[in-house]
């Protein structure tokens, strides 16, 4: 008997821009759109002309397009990806929430999904309904959902609104309902999206311990996050899945590198173009950004054990009140070291407060002995607190950090954290 739990072959999805959002259907609507469907389904075949756009004009796109692997019983897999990357379509296609536009995807045991808020539960019927229904879907039996209903209502935290609709729910209360059932009514196959967000901190800590507890238990689980923490703690593997395409199958460790390089730039500096800056940066507007060493030089990987300068070119066509230029400083694991603004210092933004029309470089010195070995992305901002965002570059630069020589590099083992900081210890014998 195989051990493969997903079989992908080839796997694709189309959809046309612009379709109408589809409401609820009443039984009426369903029968209606059956006797449609095949009326659609013939005028269709007969009005795309191969090139993405229907003869009628419609403009479509592949969100999802030529994607094959394979998952084995009790594999714990990451998909990671951008915004719009076709994560959520893959996870919807295996979850069988959509059909395919071509490729097939063998799925061997029941699957509990949790692709978004509340997914599979009916807003009029109660939290405790919601249970039974979706136990139910996943072809449970009664005696085995009451057997884990008072594990699920006691993870969820709502039995105090058990029996109100979930219609009435906050965002928090579904989520942490929808979860438990999922998690709980022990599917074979675990497929969760990025809903974790909607959940306060201890929350998405009690889910992630979950679902750890559930990988252990030998069920296979695909995980979708854009937090890198919790794709390394939870997966040893994961699919990089870009503009609809799977471009990296690889270990956690190497997949996750992979994504937060891509995209950035990797020659220690970042220039802007006219096109590429948004019209309300106005009068805002980024000229370059660069990484220098400890020679001046231009690069994009520097000593831990030399200091360093990140500078940021600008232009303001008009002066500007208020103004704070600077960068957000993050790991590969997608955690932030530090945050780092020009006129942090109270004396400076007195100086600065009002900063006239004309050519800027605003430049921040990196101490010796201060961040540790890896990868590191600079996420440039410029703001007035509170008042406006004039500019935000998220993936601006990449470059990586050489901890030889750095304190600690004699002992084998890595070093976790962001910094590396050379601190002073003194040892005393006591008498």
């Amino acid at each position: 008997m195989s051990d493969l739990a997903i079989r992908v072959e080839n796997l694709g999805k189309q959809y046309r821009i612009g379709a109408p959002v589809e409401r609820y259907h009443t039984l009426r609507d369903s029968l209606t759109g059956a006797m449609t469907a095949a009326k659609t389904r013939l005028r269709s075949a007969f009005s795309t002309n191969g090139s993405g756009r229907s003869q009628d004009g419609a403009d479509t796109i592949w969100a999802l397009k030529d994607v094959s692997f394979e998952v084995k019983q009790g594999q714990v897999l990451g998909i990671i990806g951008r915004n719009g990357a076709g994560k959520s379509t893959l996870l919807k296609l295996l979850a069988r929430v959509t059909d395919p536009t071509e490729g097939s995807a063998e799925i061997r045991g029941r699957v509990g999904s949790l692709l978004e808020v509340g997914t599979g539960f009916h807003p009029e019927l109660t939290g405790r309904e919601n249970i039974y229904l979706n136990g139910a879907i996943l072809g449970m039996k009664r005696a085995e959902i009451e057997r884990k209903f008072d594990e699920i209502v006691a993870f969820s935290e709502v039995e105090q609104f058990l029996d109100t609709p979930v219609k009435r729910y906050s965002n928090g209360m579904y989520l942490r309902l929808a979860f438990a059932v999922a998690a709980h009514l022990e599917p074979e196959i675990l497929v969760v999206d990025e809903v974790l967000a909607v959940g306060d901190a201890e929350f998405q800590r009690k889910c992630l311990g979950k679902m750890s507890d559930v990988a252990r238990e030998g069920r296979t689980v695909l995980f979708v996050s854009h937090n890198m923490s919790a794709i390394l703690r939870l997966t040893d593997e994961s699919l990089l899945i870009d503009k609809g395409h799977l471009v990296l199958r690889a270990p956690s460790p190497r997949a996750v590198d992979e994504y937060m390089a891509r995209g950035f730039s990797q020659l220690g500096e970042r220039t802007w173009t006219a096109n590429e800056i948004p019209a309300d940066a106005a009068p805002f507007r980024p000229l370059a950004l660069r990484l220098r060493n400890a020679q001046g030089k231009v690069v994009d990987t520097i000593r831990s054990v030399e200091p360093a300068s990140i500078e940021i070119e600008y232009c303001l066509d008009a002066p500007l009140t208020g103004l704070r230029v600077g960068f957000h400083l993050i790991n590969s694991r997608g955690e932030h070291a530090f945050t780092s603004f020009d006129v942090d210092d109270p004396s400076q933004f007195e100086q600065m407060g009002m900063r006239p029309a004309g050519r800027y470089v605003s430049r921040c010195s990196l101490p010796v002995d201060f961040l540790n070995e890896g990868r590191f992305i600079v996420w440039m901002n410029a703001s007035s607190y509170r008042i406006r965002r004039y500019f935000q570059d998220e993936q601006a630069l990449t470059f990586t950090v050489d901890a030889t020589g750095a304190p600690g590099m004699h002992w084998p083992e890595p070093r976790l954290g962001p910094v590396r900081p050379r601190l002073e210890w003194k040892v005393e014998a006591v008498p």
